[in-house]
Formats: structure tokens, sequence, C-alpha cells
């Protein structure tokens, strides 16, 4: 890595794979779009089964060439899948598996100035063990009284006691949203001073505004990603039922990601009217979202979903259950509706209805624009909030230069 500023990236996916999550594509961006003076050495897994656990190989991500070193094997029939026990999760496979190469990071890191970047907990301890300085990236607000498939709700003691280590090690803490910093002011204060709120972005040059298409008289809503237990999808699918006997027939529920959307025994009142369209990449993600009409959110919290930004930016609007976060976002009128979460949620549920019939009615009547939709989400492009991560990263590595009687970078000489 000949680069000025080095990037040791950790996250348990393959760069090559079909790993799907808000996380997984904030980690694309990172590898895809960093600057011309980082290099990236990228830890991760090995999905396809043709690497050698523990080499670096290079490969090409967005046009990009990153250093990959994997460090455990998990197939593309288990990435997106919850773990069912601690053993059997990819977040403690790939912890494990980068603990056994430790050494090998150790002598890949050794007198480099380079800074790591980390988007999960668990895996704190690994730069600190190499001397390296962090940013710590929290993209979750959940808390163990909500509905969440994966293990760390079984598992929220150490869960907590993971997110304590890893901001008491970090230098500096990217948060997705407000309510996250909110909650350190009462329980971790001492993560307060370390940190700021930087959403995960959008490549909102890719994913452009396209016009409505009407012609067919079909109302089509997408969602991407995993259909876990947060997102309620019995809620949104009993959303669609409704939606789909309002507008007699026309409406199609569009589903971009690999969940058997059968485990929720209300998919099959919609499985008629659904097209699931499994893993897609960035430009099949733009193509299917650009053939619909609208977005839904149905989610009990979440941190700052990529796919909602992605089909804001390509001017499509949302119904939503409200979150905090997604008030710049979601305004009535421009860019969808936003429902107070009820309970029991037969309200919700009727009123999503609602605002759904309204929005493909001001839609039919060109009263929805979509360049007003994509320019809500300019604040959170690439090029605004991208400069932010790598500017702390060049403020860590040019800091550890200073320690060492070094001359800073050239770049941060002239700020």
């Amino acid at each position: 890595m000949q680069a000025r500023y080095k990037i040791l990236l950790m996250h348990p996916m393959d760069p090559r794979g079909g790993k799907l999550g808000g996380i997984e594509t904030h980690v694309r961006l990172i590898l895809s779009r960093h600057p011309e003076d980082f290099s990236i050495l990228f830890v991760g897994v090995d999905e396809i089964g043709d690497c050698k656990l523990g080499e670096i190989s290079r490969v090409e991500v967005g046009g990009r060439i990153v250093d990959f070193l994997p460090v455990t094997n998990i197939d593309a029939e288990r990435i997106n899948l919850p773990g069912k026990s601690l053993l059997q999760s990819t977040t403690f496979r790939f912890a494990t598996g980068a603990l056994r190469y430790l050494p090998r990071l150790r002598r890949l890191t050794r007198g480099a100035t380079i800074s790591a970047d980390l988007q999960r907990f668990e895996f704190a301890i690994i730069p600190k063990l190499l001397g390296l300085r962090t940013v710590q990236m929290v993209h979750g607000e959940g808390n163990k009284d909500q509905v969440m498939d994966s293990l760390i709700k079984k598992l929220w003691v150490i869960n907590s006691i993971n997110e304590w280590v890893a901001l008491r090690l970090a230098d500096e803490i990217l948060c997705v949203n407000a309510n996250i910093i909110k909650r350190f002011h009462s329980v971790l204060p001492f993560a307060v001073p370390k940190a700021e709120v930087m959403t995960v972005s959008v490549d909102n040059r890719h994913f452009v505004p396209t016009p409505f298409d009407t012609k067919d008289g079909v109302f089509r809503v997408v969602f991407a990603g995993r259909l876990d237990a947060f997102k309620d999808p019995p809620l949104m699918f009993r959303v669609f039922k409704g939606l789909h006997e309002r507008l007699a027939g026309k409406f199609e529920f569009h589903y971009l990601g690999t969940t058997d959307p059968h485990r929720y025994a209300e998919f099959a009142a919609i499985e008629s009217f659904t097209v699931r369209h499994g893993f897609q990449n960035a430009d099949g993600v733009k193509a299917i979202v650009s053939s619909c009409h609208a977005g839904v959110l149905t989610s009990f919290f979440e941190g700052m979903p990529c796919y909602l930004l992605e089909t804001l930016s390509m001017g499509r609007p949302f119904a939503a259950i409200r979150l905090p976060q997604y008030d710049p976002l979601v305004v009535c009128g421009v860019s969808g509706a936003l429902v107070e979460r009820t309970d029991p949620d037969v309200q919700c549920c009727s009123e999503l209805v609602d605002a759904f019939a309204a929005i493909w009615n001001d839609i039919c009547a060109g009263r929805l624009n979509p360049d007003k939709i994509h320019n809500l989400v300019e604040p959170y492009s690439i090029e605004s909030q991208m400069a932010r991560l790598f500017a702390h990263h060049r403020r860590l590595q040019d800091e550890g230069r200073a320690s060492q009687g070094l001359a800073p970078s050239s770049v941060a000489a002239a700020r």
C-alpha cells in the first residue's frame, strides 16, 4: 500500500459477495469511493471459497482496488442468516478468525501509520492489540426490550459490555443519528466528547431521480433489505393487503432481498401480488426502484437506512412509521407521509393504507416531483459525508506521525 494514508477496515462480509444491509452498503461505499490518498486493507470473509485465508488478494470494488485479507469462510447461503447460537454466528466466526491471524495483521501494520475503521463493537480489541487508533461507527439504537432476530437480544449483557469497551477504546465515535448520542448522555457519558452525528451516505450521483411511470395504473411499492423482526414485516404485509383491496387489485409489492417472507404468516395474503427480486447490486437496485413508485418502512427502530436514502435519491416518496431521524427526509406533501405507531397497530395500519393511497393519487395527479424529493438527500451524499469520515482518519494518522517526530502530510498542512 503506497498511499499516504492507510485504513484497516474490518467487517464480516466479502467485498465481492452478497451480504445485505445498510452497514454493508456503507462499507462498500468506503471501499469503492475512498480518496486517492488513501489505501484500504479490508479484513473480511471469503464467501465464494476461492481465497486462501490469511493471505492478501487484490480485489476490485466499484472500480477501485483494495487489499483483501479473508480470515474465515462463510458461504453465500449462510451469510445473510442470523446465527442460532453464539458459535454459529457470523460475528463470532469472524472475530475468532481475526484473532487467529493477528500475527499476520501485526506484520502487515507494523511500522505503518494506519488507523482502523470499525462498524461493530465486537472487534474493538483487535486494533488496540495492533496499537492502532480507531474510528468507531455506531449504527444501531435498539434496546433489549424491542423486537429483533439477532443474538444481541439474547446476549444483551455481552453486547452492552462490548459497547462499553469499544467506546472506551475508540478515538472517534460517529453515530448515525442523534438519538444515539442522547442515550450516551444518560448511560455512557464518557463517550459524548468523542461522538458526533454522521449518518450513512448515499451515492446521489448514481441514484438519480427518474419520472414516474403510471401508464398501466398499477401502484408499485418497493422494500430492500432483510425482513428482520425489528422491521415489523407483519405490519408491512397487512398494509399491503389493505392497499391491494383499496386499489381494486392495481397494486404490487416488490421485494429486494434474500429473506424468505414465508417465515411470516401474513405473507400468504400478499404472495400473489409480490415480486421477489433476490439480491441486487447497486445497478439492480437502481433499475427496480426506478420502475416502482414509493418505499415503505415499518421498523420499530433504525439507525439510518441506506434503502431510505437511495429510494428518496431516485425521487420516490415514502409512507413510514415515524422515527425522529426520518423527519428531515419524509416531508408531508413533498416526499411522503409519516404515521405514529399505535398499540395495537390496527390504527396505524389503517393510516398507512390511507397514506399510500394519498401518495398514489398525488403521483397520478403530478403533485409529487422526483427532483424535489431527490434534493432532500443532498446533505447525506457521499461528497458531504465521506469527506468527514476520511478527515477523521487523516487527523488521527497525522497526530500519530507528529508523536513519532514525523512531518504531517502536505494535505493536512495545507488545511
